[in-house]
């Protein structure tokens, strides 16, 4: 049996079909991960951004100021004056002059 001239036809469309929904399905899945990639940039940004601020604060709590203040509010302590400090001598290293 060979093929007439329509069954030639519809052979094509049928490929021509499958072709067309192969690319469709691709193109749905690529917008779908973009969608999705673009979503997890956005969280990767907002979780960036997060820890700066957890950083800033950080370092804004050990800052000397602070930690002074805490000092003296919690534990009574103060910063020495001139006449509290007292130089300590290091032992000389063996070996050096």
């Amino acid at each position: 049996m060979t093929l007439k001239g329509r069954h030639w036809v519809m052979l094509w469309l049928a490929l021509f079909l499958l072709v067309a929904t192969v690319v469709q399905v691709r193109q749905t899945a690529s917008i779908r991960m973009a969608r999705r990639v673009a979503g997890l940039r956005q969280e990767r940004a907002n979780l960036e951004a997060r820890q700066a601020d957890f950083e800033r604060r950080i370092r804004d709590a050990s800052s000397r100021p602070v930690l002074g203040r805490k000092a003296q509010a919690d534990l009574g302590l103060h910063f020495p004056r001139d006449s509290e400090q007292a130089p300590l001598p290091l032992p000389p290293v063996p070996g050096e002059r």
